[in-house]
């Protein structure tokens, strides 16, 4: 089995967003990215500067990492990044299935691999325009035909203004089977910087109010409960 770059690996805690929000979790953070987005809120799982932090740790390492944190009691285990796409969790997914838990993974839809067939929830998330990042819609399509075969495949978007929100509405024009999820952005990513909730509160209500005034009834609406919660701060 190949070893896996992991960035971090914490929880039990609650997932923050999308289609799991409030779901009892364990996450691997894993690293390396093929993008670069602007409002990154995980550059020590992007960047290779941090790479040195990063553990190289085999899947059944991982596998007991998770059973520890979990007191072997099965739950949700969420592959995020970075970009988790990059990596091989095949033989870690087919341990943690036979023992009862459940794999989620978040990408950006950039990268296709077989074993998004194996999940229990793939979540698709393509970037928009204020991430400075441009999506080859192509390398997406694959991405959606690789998990044609997941329990649950979603799509989630980010919204940072109007320009992403009308990009929004083009990309789930694109993809109709996908149930949507939005979110509103932090533009506060520095961890060492306080998170106001208002702020939050605010931007979450201009999206309610902007979808509302379009009639726009398809997407589930979501803050990001995580960022409410522990503001930037790593690990939860």
């Amino acid at each position: 089995m190949s070893q896996l770059r992991i960035a971090e690996v914490f929880g039990p805690t609650i997932q923050g967003e999308g289609a799991l929000i409030g779901e009892p979790t364990v996450f691997l953070r894993t690293g390396g990215c093929d993008y670069r987005c602007a409002w990154c809120d995980s550059m020590h799982a992007v960047d290779p500067a941090f790479r040195h932090d990063w553990a190289s740790m085999s899947p059944d390492a991982v596998w007991q990492e998770v059973q520890r944190l979990s007191d072997n009691t099965p739950l949700t285990v969420s592959l995020s990044g970075g970009n988790p796409a990059i990596q091989d969790f095949a033989p870690l997914i087919q341990l943690g299935h036979a023992a009862g838990y459940r794999f989620a993974c978040e990408t950006q839809g950039s990268i296709a691999k077989p074993w998004f067939g194996q999940l229990d929830c793939l979540v698709l998330s393509p970037k928009p325009p204020s991430s400075g990042e441009t999506v080859d819609w192509a390398a997406f399509d694959r991405c959606v035909a690789a998990g044609e075969t997941a329990a649950q495949t979603v799509m989630k978007i980010v919204i940072f203004d109007d320009a992403d929100y009308d990009w929004a509405r083009d990309a789930a024009t694109r993809y109709p089977q996908l149930p949507l999820y939005l979110q509103p952005g932090n533009d506060e990513v520095d961890p060492s910087v306080a998170v106001d909730p208002q702020v939050l509160a605010d931007k979450l209500l201009w999206l309610v109010d902007k979808t509302m005034a379009d009639r726009w009834f398809t997407p589930r609406l979501l803050p990001q409960l995580h960022v409410l919660l522990w503001g930037n701060k790593r690990g939860v």
